[in-house]
């Protein structure tokens, strides 16, 4: 009877070793320069509140008065300034006593030709900014042929909106500015796409799978094991103290490299599709708002004034910044939610009668569910959205990540200079010691991450071309 020989642990070790040694290198080949650029212009985006705090304190920021005036003065101050034919979307009362008021406009509706020629009527925002209040300037009321069954979700001010900025003590208009030209638009469009067009989106989205390989990979390689310690050793110089740092700060920075990649994934394009697909499937979306629910017309009497509104939608919201949608139509309703993300747990939307003022629907942080209470919470956190500490992580994370590329480089270029090949040297062997929970993982990364699968099948044929043409070198 022949037995096979069960392979030597060490051997196996090596040839598991000198596999993730190659596919480290290759996630660094693809991911690095990406990474780089998405590490500086991410420093630069959290600290946006610094900078729009000099840019724009002339419009945010007021003197503190004795007596504000009632919202409705400043709604109509900005009616005056706004452009003819544009629709009022939102209004963010002050809620400090240095806060102007925001109130937005966007664009009419823009007509667009369909495939037979046909014009279609696209709408006047594109920020998926929740239900627009769809009222004109030159009539404070609209209406919608067909509602949908759920109010989208509001995500703040539209990015093609016109804001116009009011001192809530006086209702002078003290400037305006399209929101997509402010600084936090600005940079987030240079972090997310280099600003270009969101088809350039998946430059970042394949840094961010890759990396994740270069993360988990590179803690495989750091394990200790044997003689090997975790920490750096003193009094080592050259290629091995560069390697011992670019190891141990990977390490250390693993888990947040975990949080910024898998939330910075969970709003790409393919990776995002496939989460917003599981987050479905498994009934963890936020709760959804019905567009059924109506306000009861009197027969006599107004709707409630934007101040009156206002100090009901107080009473029932939390102290929190919040954003105030009118009522559409004669059967509308005021919708409000909150502003400031850096207080996941004061999320909310909230839903009263025009005319009474009555609650007709109310979400909090309680109704959300287990992934919306995560994404609620990751992604400010991604952003640097909960201040000072919030910030000083990021930055530090950032420069991590930095040091971390430059000197994996570092490392290659003094290996090169040895006159050692750049590219990892496989053992024979070295595929087929795989591991059935490698393989298992590595398909539900691929599953997760569309654009990793379609790179690293082109990374096997780049492998598989290298091994036929240095057998026909052999021969």
């Amino acid at each position: 009877m022949v037995t096979t020989a069960s392979p030597n642990p060490a051997a196996l070790r090596a040839q598991r070793r000198s596999l993730l040694w190659r596919i480290h290198f290759w996630a660094a080949l693809i991911a690095t320069p990406f990474g780089l650029l998405a590490a500086i212009t991410g420093i630069l985006y959290i600290f946006t509140p610094q900078i729009e705090g000099v840019l724009y304190s002339h419009l945010d920021q007021v003197r503190p008065g004795v007596n504000a005036l009632p919202l409705d003065d400043s709604v109509d101050a900005a009616l005056k300034a706004a452009p003819t034919g544009w629709t009022l979307h939102s209004v963010v009362p002050a809620f400090t006593g240095t806060d102007s008021v925001r109130v937005a406009y966007v664009p009419p509706p823009v007509a667009k030709k369909d495939a037979a020629g046909k014009e279609e009527v696209s709408g006047g925002h594109n920020h998926g900014g929740g239900a627009s209040t769809a009222t004109p300037k030159a009539a404070e009321a609209g209406g919608m042929a067909k509602p949908p069954a759920f109010l989208r979700p509001n995500f703040g001010l539209p990015n093609n909106s016109m804001v116009f900025y009011v001192n809530p003590y006086t209702a002078e208009v003290l400037g305006s500015m399209v929101q997509g030209e402010r600084f936090v638009n600005w940079s987030r469009k240079l972090h997310s796409s280099y600003l270009q067009s969101d088809g350039w989106r998946w430059m970042i989205e394949l840094a961010a799978s890759w990396m994740m390989v270069m993360l988990i990979t590179g803690v495989y390689l750091w394990w200790p094991h044997g003689q090997q310690t975790a920490l750096p050793k003193r009094g080592t110089s050259g290629r091995m103290a560069w390697k011992q740092w670019h190891s141990f700060l990977g390490v250390v920075l693993s888990v947040m490299s975990i949080v910024i990649l898998t939330t910075g994934l969970t709003w790409s394009k393919y990776a995002g599709d496939q989460v917003r697909l599981a987050r479905d499937l498994t009934n963890q979306g936020s709760p959804r708002i019905p567009a059924h629910i109506k306000s009861t017309v009197p027969a006599t009497g107004a709707p409630l004034s934007w101040q009156s509104a206002l100090e009901a939608l107080r009473r029932e919201a939390p102290e929190i910044s919040m954003q105030v949608m009118a009522p559409k139509g004669p059967d509308g309703v005021w919708r409000a939610n909150q502003m400031d993300k850096g207080q996941p747990d004061q999320r909310f939307d909230l839903l009263l009668d025009a005319y009474t003022g009555q609650r007709l629907y109310y979400s909090g942080w309680d109704k959300q569910t287990a992934f919306g209470k995560a994404t609620a919470i990751g992604i400010p956190f991604h952003r640097g959205e909960f201040g000072w500490w919030n910030q000083a992580l990021l930055l530090v994370f950032g420069m991590g990540v930095i040091f971390s590329i430059v000197s994996g480089w570092q490392m290659y270029f003094k290996r090169r200079a040895r006159g050692v090949s750049g590219m990892p040297t496989l053992l024979p062997g070295a595929w087929k010691s795989t591991s059935p929970y490698a393989v298992l993982g590595a398909l539900v990364m691929f599953l997760c991450m569309p654009l990793l699968a379609l790179s690293a099948a082109l990374v096997g044929v780049a492998e598989l071309g290298g091994w036929w043409f240095q057998r026909r070198l052999s021969t």
